[in-house]
């Protein structure tokens, strides 16, 4: 059965794109390997606390992913 982690940093995903995530994650699973493992597939949302996740040293924030998403937008 596909175990798939996605960690994201506390507070930069709202419940709903949270939940959306883990439907397309699993729609990814099932396009790949077929209907049969839809029910067998988990998928896992983990939240790093905001400032505990550093790119290059740089300590990360909810803000920062936030906007880096507006800027991408």
């Amino acid at each position: 059965m596909p175990l798939v982690d996605i960690e994201l940093i506390e507070g930069a995903f709202d419940d709903e794109e949270k939940q959306r995530m883990i439907r397309e994650v699993t729609e990814a699973i099932v396009a790949v390997e077929g209907e049969a493992l839809r029910g067998v597939t988990w998928v896992r949302v983990r939240e790093v606390a905001s400032g505990d996740w550093a790119i290059g040293g740089r300590p990360m924030t909810a803000a920062d992913v936030r906007g880096a998403r507006a800027e991408h937008a």
